[in-house]
């Protein structure tokens, strides 16, 4: 067939008859005239083979899928394929009509026999169809991440216009709320190791959308990282006459208790005075541990320093001892109830993956006191449950021994906090029910009970003055019985309680 295009060229559509081989060009000028011999395809004897009808199949079928993705190619070359029974016939037409480069098609037709040429074709197909598939694949998935990205921008302009309407804040707010976050933790002098994952956290806050249910967990967490006292420190240099001065002030009798706290103070002094003496090269800050003993070799470990623990009945004092000591520092004074705690979670912390998820006892504390160094009461640790949400003692052991908690890592913050700096003391009860491994860090301290003459003088020095204090009595307007068999103070026990804690709940 012989057409005029539109540009004025002409075109040509010839059809393929047999195949040739060119032998030489005897004329190139004004035209190209070659002398070409027959060569013939190998043709079937009589019927056409297992072997080339199998490939001839393949090759159909793989057109056919091919031609499903390809866009440019018409359904009716895939039918006619099909229609087609001479296996050659079926190859050239493939050949033709496949994008496959000019010297490849060359190579098809080369090839002899029939058999070749097919499997040839299939693995050029096979090639084609994964190219083709895979393109597809690649389209799909860019699409739908397109649409799913013009969806979340028609859904974001919608939450904007609803929290516009609504008077709530928007992503402006949230950018707003990132860089306060990021003032606050530069404020706080992190550590190195928190100041990376408060970092890589701010990071991933800057990203998330304001309305996601991770956005609220993370700011919460930055929150916590920027309000923990990191590195502020209270009171002052130890005054061992100051602390005996106020333990006499608030407390009767008890020698031999504030003999050994003043002697734990003494210690804690001597070690503080070292550390100053060797400056920051000396490495002489142990946290809890005293320093080695007397005549002890260069470089031996540091004695460990037991926590003190006040054993006793209710109301003979330890709680206010505790606090007397913090008084006497210049601390701040933090209890921390144990009676009745059984989750493990309560001390570590919980993981920033559970609902309400947040930081243990013992950080919750300190970020209450705004300190680092506080004195740092647990009370009733005798009264340390377990069960199967863990055994808080075996954290409590990390909390009180000094190798390990300068590194303490609650769960919920999930990098170091050190609590060498703090003043532990612990009360109980009795001995019995505290686990023998964590009794061994205690120091114990027992508190007996009062008689009833020991009960009037500490009404009479400690309470009824305080009561007035609190309540206001100047003068005769309080007044208390003389002796302890007397009907008013009679009237203040029922029983013989142990301790004076009855004065301090009711006046006498």
């Amino acid at each position: 067939q012989l057409g005029r295009v539109s540009d004025g060229s002409l075109r040509l559509m010839v059809q393929g008859v047999e195949r040739i081989r060119l032998v030489d060009f005897p004329q190139t000028e004004p035209y190209l005239v070659a002398r070409v011999a027959l060569a013939p395809d190998t043709r079937e004897a009589i019927a056409e083979s297992t072997e080339t009808a199998a490939l001839r199949r393949a090759a159909v079928d793989l057109f056919r899928r091919l031609v499903g993705l390809a866009g440019d190619l018409p359904d009716e070359v895939a039918v006619a394929a099909e229609n087609l029974t001479d296996s050659r016939q079926v190859a050239y037409l493939i050949a033709a009509v496949t994008p496959l480069e000019p010297d490849v098609r060359q190579e098809i037709l080369e090839l002899d026999p029939v058999e070749a040429k097919l499997r040839r074709l299939v693995d050029l197909l096979q090639r084609e169809l994964a190219v083709r598939e895979l393109g597809q694949k690649i389209t799909t998935e860019t699409q739908e991440r397109l649409s799913k990205a013009q969806r979340e921008f028609y859904l974001r302009e919608q939450l904007r216009s609803i929290q516009t309407e609504l008077g709530e804040k928007g992503e402006a707010d949230a950018t707003d709320e990132t860089a306060e976050l990021r003032r606050q933790i530069e404020a706080a002098h992190l550590p190195e190791e928190a100041r990376t994952e408060a970092e890589r956290e701010l990071r991933r806050l800057a990203g998330m959308a304001a309305a996601s249910p991770e956005y609220g967990l993370t700011r919460s967490y930055l929150e916590w990282m920027a309000s923990l006292p990191w590195t502020t420190l209270t009171g002052g240099e130890i005054d061992v006459t100051r602390t005996q001065r106020v333990l006499d002030e608030d407390h009767y009798d008890l020698a031999k208790v504030k003999e050994r706290i003043l002697e734990r103070l003494a210690v804690k002094k001597l070690r503080h005075d070292r550390q100053a003496d060797a400056g920051p090269a000396g490495q002489l800050d142990n946290g809890g541990d005293a320093p080695p003993p007397p005549g002890a070799p260069p470089g031996a470990a540091p004695a460990r320093e037991p926590i003190l623990c006040f054993v006793g009945p209710p109301g003979v004092g330890k709680t206010s001892l505790g606090q007397s000591i913090a008084r006497a520092l210049g601390c701040q004074f933090v209890r921390m109830a144990l009676g009745g705690l059984r989750d493990e979670a309560e001390v570590r912390g919980h993981r920033r993956t559970y609902i309400g998820a947040m930081p243990g006892r013992i950080i919750q504390a300190l970020r209450r006191a705004g300190t680092r160094n506080p004195v740092f009461m647990l009370d009733e640790i005798d009264k340390v449950g377990s069960d199967w949400r863990g055994d808080p003692s075996s954290a409590l052991l990390e909390v009180l021994d000094p190798a390990q908690n300068n590194t303490f890592v609650d769960t919920y913050l999930g990098v170091p906090f050190d609590l060498s700096q703090i003043l532990f003391i612990a009360t109980a009860n009795t001995l019995e029910t505290i686990p023998s491994a964590l009794r061994d860090r205690l120091e114990v301290l027992t508190l007996s009970g009062y008689t009833d003459d020991e009960k009037v003088r500490i009404a009479q020095q400690y309470l009824i003055p305080k009561a007035r204090s609190i309540w206001g009595g100047r003068g005769s307007s309080m007044r208390s019985p003389n002796g302890p068999a007397s009907p008013g103070w009679r009237r203040v026990w029922r029983g013989p309680p142990p301790g004076a804690m009855c004065f301090s709940s009711r006046p006498p």
